[in-house]
């Protein structure tokens, strides 16, 4: 309302200012004329007496001249007439005298001209006229001063303005009437929709419905459901986490108090106690810390900062985190990588690089082979992990994604690869598990991820 309101009134105020003095020059023209007629009627009664050699003029004005004007007594009329020499023939001598000069083309067939002055501290209008004035032996020039007070003008021009204004008044009432129903109108829709928001159950995320929504707000109520869509996402994450923790870490728990216990009543001995319990803390250590890998894996999915970064950087220095555990295992070591640009964070990159070399340690042979490959094409870096063990069936390749989906051998808690593929489909790549098969024989396991590079995903 203020908005288309307030301009609109600014451009009333700007021109009433305007209209005013274009009601005060119109009602200029409209007394000016009668100015001039007057001035004429005191010119035709201009007599010249000749005393010898000297003429004198002589004005002998009726009062009937003046009527017209003092028929309103609103406005007063003064008026002065100068002879040839500049003197004062009659009217009032105090009337300044007129010093300006003729318009070049005036509107009336007159040497007439038109001003504003004061005369005893009032604004007046005044019409001066040379009138020419002719005897038997010469001719001379008379001037005639007619001046008139404004209360007549201004009166006018007032009623011009006023009777404007209250048109605009009106005007300025009917559009803030059309403006409230309009708005009114138009803004229903959105009322309803902040109603039925504001009635939903707690934890309702449903989507909402389209159907009689207008145009204008069908793409509010898509960006409405898919905000719906995160939120009914980030809630579910988080009660599978919750869910998955207390069901997981159970367990571990379970065995190290039993473990305590087994130690107190002296089943075993202090020293297996002891490395029984430091092999369970470390596995509920390993667990607790992959289930909030997966879980930040989430947090960093909702953000948007990732930058470009060299994946074979982070690769290689992964690999010289881990070539104590390599050494360990007598591995056959071979690395080999380009330069591969990707836009994802820091530690999605070594989260997903790190679980993948420790897979293929844990599930290779002790002196086996353990070979990484980062190559990049047009468009992809692909990183390869091969190991030298058993492989993998064909039915478990895609369940060994899956939280807690472990390998038949039941090592480990099942979350490395199910961390891996969260990372990958949050930087929008693919995972792959092929098993390296020669003239029949399994020879080992190839873990791929593909990634797009940072150039190609501008």
């Amino acid at each position: 309302m203020l908005g288309i309101l307030l301009p609109v009134l600014g451009f009333i105020v700007i021109n009433t200012v305007v209209l005013y003095r274009q009601a005060l020059r119109a009602a200029d023209t409209a007394y000016d004329r009668t100015l001039l007629a007057t001035a004429k009627s005191i010119g035709d009664l201009l007599e010249v007496n000749i005393d010898g050699e000297k003429v004198h003029l002589k004005s002998t004005l009726l009062y009937s001249a003046l009527e017209p004007f003092e028929a309103d007594n609103r406005s007063r009329l003064y008026y002065r007439v100068t002879g040839f020499d500049g003197e004062t023939v009659s009217g009032f001598e105090a009337l300044p005298p007129w010093h300006g000069k003729l318009p070049q083309k005036g509107p009336y067939a007159a040497l007439v001209d038109f001003y504003d002055d004061r005369y005893q501290g009032t604004p007046v209008r005044v019409a001066v006229l040379l009138q020419p004035v002719t005897w038997a032996d010469g001719q001379g020039m008379a001037t005639i001063q007619v001046a008139e007070t404004l209360e007549l003008r201004e009166t006018l021009a007032r009623s011009l303005l006023m009777d404007t204004l209250w048109r605009q008044a009106v005007m300025l009432m009917l559009i803030a009437a059309v403006v409230v129903f309009v708005v009114q109108r138009a803004t229903r829709p959105v009322r309803e929709l902040s109603l039925r928001l504001r009635s939903r159950a707690e934890g309702d995320l449903a989507p909402l419905e389209d159907d009689g929504v207008p145009r204008e707000l069908q793409p509010l109520v898509a960006a409405t459901n898919h905000l719906m869509g995160r939120l009914s996402h980030l809630l579910d994450h988080q009660k599978r986490f919750v869910r998955d923790a207390s069901h997981q870490l159970r367990t571990p728990l379970a065995v190290l108090k039993t473990q305590v216990q087994s130690a107190q009543r002296g089943d075993v001995s202090p020293q297996q106690a002891l490395s029984e319990i430091g092999d369970t803390v470390d596995r509920a250590t390993l667990l607790a810390n992959q289930m909030l890998a997966l879980a930040k894996v989430e947090q960093i999915r909702q953000q948007a900062d990732a930058k470009a970064l060299d994946w074979a950087e982070i690769v290689r220095a992964v690999a010289l985190d881990m070539s104590a555990l390599i050494v360990e295992h007598q591995l056959d070591f071979d690395i080999e990588t380009q330069a591969a640009p990707v836009h994802a964070h820091e530690w999605a990159l070594r989260e997903l690089s790190r679980n993948l070399i420790h897979n293929a340690i844990k599930h290779g042979p002790v002196g086996g082979r353990l070979a990484i490959h980062l190559l990049a094409d047009r468009h992809h870096a692909a990183l390869t992990v091969s190991d030298s063990g058993a492989g993998i069936a064909a039915e478990q390749r895609q369940r060994l994604f899956q939280p807690f989906a472990a390998g038949s051998s039941r090592s480990g808690s099942g979350l490395g690869l199910a961390i891996c593929h969260e990372i990958v489909t949050t930087l929008g790549g693919q995972i792959e598990l092929e098993n390296r098969v020669n003239h029949g024989t399994v020879e080992g396991l190839d873990a791929t991820v593909r990634l797009p590079l940072a150039a190609a995903a501008r």
